[in-house]
Formats: structure tokens, sequence, C-alpha cells
């Protein structure tokens, strides 16, 4: 059986520790290979590579990284497919939607290609008699991403692409589950000129994140996650002094008004909600029908449902398996709990026809009403092929039920109003919004990220947020004297 091996100063580590964890394949269930486990003693071997990288690498001309990121542009394009492949072998995501993701990542890449105008500073002149002040950014040092298993190749590409075009060197820790990815982009950079030491990887579990978390020589931390393992994570490192930016769970609504179209709203529901089957922070879990549009809406979606291909995502389906048979175990319960608190299942995902192998993590899409907002099917971020219906009597009742969440990452509105939607964005107390638009990842020249439990940390990531969280500020003031100065003065400039 193969082993994932690191990623150091250039080429493949295999690193002290003996641990491994196994590597599925989520579409048959079987562990296809290994990766290797890193100790604290890993992981310092990583930051001290990316230590050593650092003067030679944020000392380079912009022109230089420059010319390396777009030679890894060119050749991440060129070679999507063979990224993508891995990324539906690993986390079982369909090919489609693994090249969505590659997409989604390379818009992150072409904004960092003109990090030399994105990190330029200010410039006054003679602010007092012969003196100005301007300001220049400067990269941070080594830099930490820990980046989740349902966006292997995408949420990586949030971050590092822009910390490295600013002049920082990286050490990524991907999730266990899924780390090919990863490994095969370091590979890539490398082969795009980028200097060795500059790019690692290490591969591990909560030793290797807390080894990071406590490094004196990592400057911030960037990771998307689970909320309490954000909260944990920005406790922690900033705690120890770093910057941080800690993205963590979702619970997004789709506020659906009477007067909108419910073919679209209904093809929006099953695409946000069961892409990636459901495995996304950006997922849409919960239609907010206001009344009187439910019940035609649930026909709508349960008709779109039927036609649904679950299966290999290597065959052309429309939605693969989740990613552990644990996690498929843990959303399949949220059926019986939706059983248990009287909601009604509309179409229960469990025990369905696939194009698969018959132990892959399979569970279908699922489709629950009258969802009480006490439950934990609603108040719980289930992570899966689950979508739920809420009634509500109002636009009022509907904005309250969502600003109440302890989440706030993503929302929509689907109406016909104008008024209306601009009343929403503006009242509605969640980071990312959508206007009729189901999943309003923003694009990669602004930022991403949420609201109160969504965002631990005051920088979203990628876009304007990134360039000033991966580098910092300094201002000077410069005076050269003109030679008829006429002596010394050791008193304030005056105007």
């Amino acid at each position: 059986m193969t082993t994932v091996d690191h990623w150091v100063n250039g080429a493949a580590f295999t690193g002290e520790s003996s641990r491994t964890s196994p590597v599925y394949n989520p579409a048959a269930g079987t562990v296809q290979r290994e990766v290797r486990l890193a100790t604290v003693a890993d992981v310092d071997t990583a930051v001290q590579a990316a230590k050593a990288a650092f003067p030679a690498w944020s000392g380079a001309s912009w022109a230089k990284r420059q010319t390396v990121m777009f030679a890894f542009r060119e050749l991440l394009n060129a070679r999507k497919e063979d990224v993508a492949a891995i990324l539906t072998n690993e986390h079982g995501k369909v090919l489609s939607d693994a090249l969505g993701e590659v997409a989604r990542g390379l818009e992150v890449v072409e904004f960092a290609t003109g990090m030399p105008h994105l990190a330029k500073g200010e410039y006054s002149s003679n602010v007092s008699t012969g003196v100005d002040v301007y300001s220049i950014r400067q990269a941070l040092g080594v830099v930490g991403i820990i980046s989740p298993f349902n966006f292997p190749a995408m949420v990586p590409l949030w971050f590092f692409p822009i910390a490295i075009a600013a002049g920082n060197t990286v050490v990524l820790k991907p999730s266990e589950k899924d780390p090919s990815a990863a490994i095969w982009m370091a590979e890539l950079f490398k082969e795009a000129g980028l200097p060795d030491g500059v790019f690692n990887v290490v591969h591990g579990d909560k030793e290797s994140v807390d080894a990071m978390l406590q490094h004196p020589d990592v400057a911030s931390i960037s990771f998307v996650g689970s909320t309490p393992i954000a909260k944990y994570i920005y406790e922690t490192a900033s705690k120890a002094g770093k910057r941080v930016q800690a993205l963590g769970g979702a619970k997004n609504h789709m506020l659906v008004l009477p007067d909108a179209d419910l073919d679209l709203v209904a093809d929006s529901a099953v695409n946000a909600g069961f892409g990636s089957a459901g495995e996304r922070c950006m997922a849409i879990s919960v239609v907010v029908a206001v009344e009187p549009v439910a019940d035609e809406l649930i026909e709508k979606i349960a008709s779109r449902m039927a036609d649904l291909k679950v299966g290999d995502g290597t065959r052309g389906c429309d939605m693969g398996p989740l990613i552990t048979r644990e996690h498929r175990d843990k959303v399949a319960g949220y059926i019986d709990v939706a059983i248990e608190d009287g909601s009604t299942v509309v179409i229960d995902g469990r025990g369905i026809e696939v194009d698969g192998e018959a132990d892959g993590f399979w569970l279908g899409p699922t489709l629950i009403d009258r969802v009480s907002t006490s439950s934990k099917v609603y108040t719980d971020e289930i992570f899966g092929p689950v979508l739920s219906i809420v009634r509500v009597a109002s636009y009022e009742d509907g904005v309250a039920l969502i600003n109440a969440s302890q989440y706030g990452n993503g929302t929509a509105i689907f109406t016909n109003d104008g008024g209306a939607a601009r009343r929403f964005q503006n009242e509605i107390q969640v980071g990312m919004i959508g206007i009729n638009v189901p999943i309003p990842v923003p694009v990669g020249y602004f930022s991403f990220g949420g609201w109160k439990d969504s965002l631990f940390g005051d920088s979203k990531a990628y876009g304007p947020d990134a360039v000033h969280f991966f580098t910092r500020q300094k201002a000077i003031t410069s005076r050269w004297l003109d030679p008829s100065h006429g002596g010394i003065n050791l008193g304030f400039p005056q105007n």
C-alpha cells in the first residue's frame, strides 16, 4: 500500500513518525493508501525550512515572484483534470464538481498575480517642510494554513497563492482524509519555479495542528473548518501572539418570498443543498418558505430530486458519497431525529440504489418538511445531503429566524421584488448574501467570510482582506536635508 509523504524543502519527506492514517476511496468504501501523521519535530522541520527560505523569497523582486505565480497558474489550468481526478478519488465528489473547485481556486491564483499592484503603499510629499511620509507593505514570515477535507484544493488555494505572492513562506496542513491534492500542488509549484522551502506540506492530526499553533516561528494561522475547532484555533494561536483568520461553520438559509419564480427556487435548492453531497460550508440546508408557497415548492423540489443519480463520481453521476462511513452514519442519524421531533420526511435518502460499489459511503438526497427550529436537524450543521423546510408567515418572520442563528456565513433570498431584496441585504446579519443566487461565494477579487460564529478574527479569506492579512505596513517619515540647511536643529520640524 502506498504512503502519502510530507513535502518539505522541495522534496518528499518521511519524517520521524511511524503513525499513519487510512485514506479511503469513499465510493468503494476501501482503504487505498495511508498518509503519514507528523510529530512536533516533523512540523518544526517544515517550519525551519520555510524560515530559511524566507529571506531570499521575501527579498526577491516583485517581477520574479509574479513570474512564478503566472507559471503556476498556467500549469494548474493545463492540468486541472489531473487534480480533479485526485479530488474525486479521495473526497468522492463528482468530477464536474471537482473541476468547479479547481476553477474557483484558479480565480485566487489569478488575483495573486496582481500582487505588485495590490501591495502598493501610499506617499504624501512635503507633509512638513522637506518631510515626506510613505508606507510600504512587507511579508510576515512563515505562515501556517490548516485546511478541511471538503475542498482539498480550493481552500488551500484561497490562502497560499496570496501569501506566497506577497513574499511569505508557507506550511500547509491539509486534511488527513484527502491529502494527495496538496502534495500534487506542491510538486506543481516546484515545476513552476518556486524555490525550495517556500511551500511545505505536513500531514497530521491534532498533534501537528497544535505544533503549528504554538510554534514561535509561525507568524499567522489561516483555518477553515467547524465552529468549535475554529474557536479553538483562534484562541490558541492568538494567545501565542499570531495573526489568525479562522473560518467556522454555517447553517445557511434560503428565504423564498411568495412572488419568487418557484422553478428557479427548486433548481437552486437542489443544486445548493445536494451539490458535493452537502459537504460544503456554503450549502443551503434550510429553505425558509413564506406561505402559501411551501406545498408547491416541496412538490417541485421533490420532482427534481427523483431525477438525481447518486454514485461513483467517475461515472457521470450527479452526487457522490460522503467522506467517511462515520460521517455518513452521523448524517443519516439526523433523519431519525427528524422523525422523533415530529417533522415530515418527504424523501428519505437511506437505502437508495446507487451506481457504485455496495460498500461506498452512500446517503441519498433527503428532504424534510415542517422542521422545528428547536430540533437538532435545524440547529446543527449537518454537513450532508439533508435539506430542511421551515414555514413562516411573513418576510419579517423569515428575517428574524435567520438573524437569530448563531451562524452568519451565507444566505439567499429569492424574490422578484427589488425593494424586498434591497431591504433584505441591509437587514440580514450574515456576511455573504445571494439575491436569486443560492451559493453567494464571492469572486476572487472580493473576500470570503461570514459573521458571528462563522468567522473568528478580523480578516476574511482571499481578496483585499488577504493582502492585508499576509502583509504588515510600515510608515516611514523621511527628510533629506538641503545642503544649505544652516546647521543643527533638534526641534520638531516647523510647517
